[in-house]
């Protein structure tokens, strides 16, 4: 008599849950929600972050708290997310690498970015301007390929460390034009370009604002953006693929993922908010104005698969050029 009373006990649970589950996702949100940054406030991630945010608040009528969690690469901040609870509350702008590269990369990840996460929504893109010191006497990208050609090893391009992905847009360089260049990993950007305006490197992939600005002063010379568009901050600059080296392409991406199980309406509804902030005019704007391109995001199911493809493809690239396990 016991066991079929604690028997019907639990199929009366069951269907209760079944009943309830419906409910408190169409009830979502009823409480703030956290999105994490995985990086210090005050950069590009950071301004995209609370530029959403707000905007999310107000069409959800609930406070979204950004929190900056920087430390490891991104990956502390990406950890907590794969440790909160699946319930659409904790939320993570992440940038590409951190699911993509990482993922080949390092030799143990205390993630699996196909496993952990719930792809909710794209919401830019990240492109770079080659740069050079204005002492070398190229004024294009394939003045700067024949160059190179014809001094293999001599040159020498910067980045922010190794497998970033100024670092990775310069071995996409090598690998579509067979130049030999040589990597000056640096911590950080700032270094890094500071280096070439002095001289004492050739040339990096560089924060678009910044190589604006020091282009219009002459301390650099810029030859073309990586991305397959012009961007907002550098209008008149060519994509290095309409420069000459056909399909060129390195780009970064940043995306808002939720703990994986989050319930699949959540995600749906969280995205669904996301795209319609980033589609908004001034939101284009202001993500144009700090250097970045605005993405127009597929569905959660369908980023799933882009995020999958992703992974896959940088994958065989970090392995071709023998990064695989350097972390």
């Amino acid at each position: 008599m016991r066991s079929w009373s604690l028997q019907r006990f639990f199929w009366v649970a069951l269907a209760v849950a079944a009943l309830l589950g419906p409910a408190r996702a169409q009830d979502f949100p009823n409480r703030p929600i956290t999105l994490m940054v995985p990086l210090a406030a005050g950069g590009g991630m950071d301004f995209i972050a609370r530029t959403i945010g707000q905007k999310l608040s107000e069409r959800l009528g609930q406070p979204v708290l950004i929190e900056n969690r920087p430390g490891g690469g991104t990956i502390v901040a990406t950890v907590a997310l794969a440790k909160a609870e699946p319930d659409g509350y904790t939320l993570l702008l992440v940038p590409g690498p951190t699911l993509t590269t990482n993922a080949t990369i390092y030799k143990t990840l205390p993630y699996d970015p196909r496993k952990d996460f719930a792809p909710v929504a794209l919401t830019s893109q990240v492109a770079f301007a080659l740069v050079v010191n204005p002492s070398l006497p190229v004024q294009s990208v394939m003045e700067l390929v024949n160059y190179a050609k014809a001094r293999p090893g001599e040159l020498i391009f910067g980045s922010s460390g190794v497998a970033t992905m100024p670092h990775l847009a310069g071995e996409i360089l090598m690998n579509k034009t067979g130049i030999k260049i040589r990597h000056a990993p640096y911590r950080g950007s700032p270094p890094a370009m500071n280096d070439v305006v002095a001289g004492h490197i050739h040339m990096m992939f560089a924060d678009p604002v910044t190589s604006a600005t020091l282009t219009k002063d002459g301390r650099v010379r810029a030859l073309g953006v990586s991305s397959l568009k012009r961007l907002g901050v550098f209008p008149d600059l060519a994509p290095i693929a309409e420069s000459g080296i056909a399909g060129y392409e390195a780009t970064n991406w940043h995306m808002v993922v939720a703990p994986a199980r989050t319930p699949a309406s959540v995600v749906q509804k969280l995205s669904a908010e996301i795209r319609a902030i980033v589609a908004m005019p001034e939101i284009k704007e202001h993500i144009a104005k700090i250097g970045l391109l605005p993405l127009d995001s597929p569905p959660p199911e369908a980023l799933k698969t882009y995020l999958d493809a992703e992974i896959t493809t940088w994958g065989k690239f970090v392995q071709e050029i023998g990064l695989a396990g350097s972390q």
